[in-house]
C-alpha cells in the first residue's frame, strides 16, 4: 500500500484517480496511464452498438425459451432499477427479480423494491442469508486479507464479500431455474462495455469458486455451503449464464435515470452516503478502506463516468471527498459489534 500520509496526494488532470491508486502513473502531462489507454481507444460507440446488438441477436433466439428469461440481481438502487425497467419494457423480458439483504439495506431500499416490483409487475425474491455469519464475513473481510489487491482497487473488501456472495447465490438460482441470463445494474464505470454480454465460464466460475469458498469453509464450516454452487451444478457448463450489464452500451445518463425511476415510484434515500442509493454499510466500507489502502473505493467507477463524459471532473472530486453520515456509519459497527 502507498502511504498516503507522506506525500501530498495528487489527481489525474482529467479524472480523479489519485496519486494513491495501486496502479496508476502519470506523464509529464499530469494525465494518469487509464486516461491514456482510454483516449487510444477508437469507436466507443461502435463497440457499444456492436455489443447491444450481440444481445439482441441473441434474445431472437432465445427469448421465451423458459419461464424466466432473466434474473436480475435488484439491490433497490437507482442503477439496478433502472436496468430492471429496461429489461422489462426495452428489450420486453419475462424477469424474475432476486434481491439480497444483507442486514444493512436501508429501509428506502426495501420500499423502493416493493414499490418498484409492484409497479413493473415483476416476479420477486427476497433473499435474506443468515445474518450471523454475515456479520461474521463482514469482520472477518475488514481484519484479513481474503482478496486480491487487483480486486481491492475496484470494491472494498466488504462490498467484495457481499457482492461475491450475490454473484454465487444469484448463479445457483439462475441453473437451478433454467434461467438463460444474469442482469446486472453496473454503471459504465463499474464494469467495461466488452464484459456485457459474456457467457458464465463453468471452469472459471470452478476455479474462482475454490479461492472465495475455501478460506471461508476453513472458518465458518458447512453454514457457507448453501451460498455456492454444489458439484452437481458444474456438470452442465452449457447451461451457464450469460451476464448482462446493459447500461454498458446503452445511454447513461443520471438525470434521464431519476427521472424515470421517479415515475416508477422510486424515492431517492435520505439514509446513505453519496455513492449508494441503497446500502446503509456503503459509508462504513469506504471509510475503512481509506483508511487501509489509502484510497476511495469508489475512485476507479468514477474516474470511468469521468472520462466517458457522464459527470464533471469536479462533481467527481466532490463525491468521492463526501462523508458518510457518521451516526449511520456508529449505528452499522454497532451492528457488527465493532464499538
Amino acid at each position: 500500500m502507498k502511504n498516503a500520509q507522506s506525500q501530498p496526494i495528487r489527481h489525474c488532470k482529467l479524472c480523479v484517480l489519485p496519486s494513491t491508486f495501486p496502479t496508476i502513473d502519470f506523464d509529464a502531462d499530469g494525465l494518469c496511464n487509464y486516461c491514456r489507454s482510454f483516449q487510444k481507444e477508437k469507436d466507443h460507440e461502435g463497440v457499444k452498438d456492436r455489443h447491444r446488438e450481440k444481445f439482441e441477436s441473441l434474445l431472437r433466439k432465445q427469448r421465451g425459451a423458459k419461464d424466466y428469461d432473466v434474473l436480475m440481481a435488484y439491490s433497490g438502487g437507482k442503477d439496478s432499477t433502472y436496468t430492471l425497467d429496461i429489461f422489462k419494457h426495452h428489450f420486453g423480458l419475462r424477469v424474475l427479480a432476486l434481491s439480497f439483504d444483507h442486514g444493512f439495506l436501508s429501509p428506502f431500499a426495501l420500499k423502493n423494491i416493493t414499490t418498484v416490483v409492484e409497479r413493473l409487475g415483476i416476479d420477486h425474491i427476497l433473499f435474506k442469508p443468515n445474518f450471523a455469519l454475515m456479520k461474521r464475513l463482514f469482520v472477518v473481510s475488514i481484519s484479513e486479507n481474503l482478496y486480491t489487491k487487483k480486486a481491492l482497487e475496484r470494491a472494498s473488501t466488504i462490498c467484495s464479500s457481499c457482492m461475491n456472495m450475490v454473484k454465487f447465490v444469484t448463479l445457483k438460482l439462475a441453473l437451478e431455474k433454467e434461467i438463460p441470463y444474469i442482469g446486472y445494474g453496473w454503471s459504465p464505470g463499474q464494469a467495461p462495455v466488452q464484459s456485457a454480454v459474456m457467457k458464465t465460464s463453468a471452469a472459471f466460475t470452478k476455479a474462482t469458486q475454490k479461492v472465495l469458498f475455501e478460506p471461508l469453509y476453513a472458518k465458518f464450516g458447512d453454514d457457507v455451503k448453501p451460498y455456492f454452487l454444489s458439484e452437481e451444478l458444474f456438470k452442465e457448463a452449457d447451461r451457464f449464464p450469460y451476464n448482462i450489464h446493459p447500461l454498458a452500451f446503452m445511454e447513461y445518463d443520471e438525470g434521464k435515470i431519476y427521472s424515470r425511476i421517479q415515475e416508477l415510484g422510486w424515492e431517492p434515500p435520505t439514509d446513505t452516503d453519496p455513492n449508494s442509493t441503497n446500502c446503509l454499510m456503503n459509508a462504513f466500507a469506504n471509510k475503512v478502506h481509506q483508511e487501509q489502502h489509502g484510497f476511495h473505493p469508489y475512485a476507479f467507477e468514477v474516474a470511468g463516468l469521468v472520462r466517458m463524459g457522464v459527470m464533471s471532473r469536479e462533481e467527481g472530486l466532490k463525491r468521492l471527498n463526501q462523508s458518510g453520515d457518521e451516526t449511520v456509519i456508529h449505528a452499522v459497527k454497532l451492528k457488527l459489534g465493532l464499538s
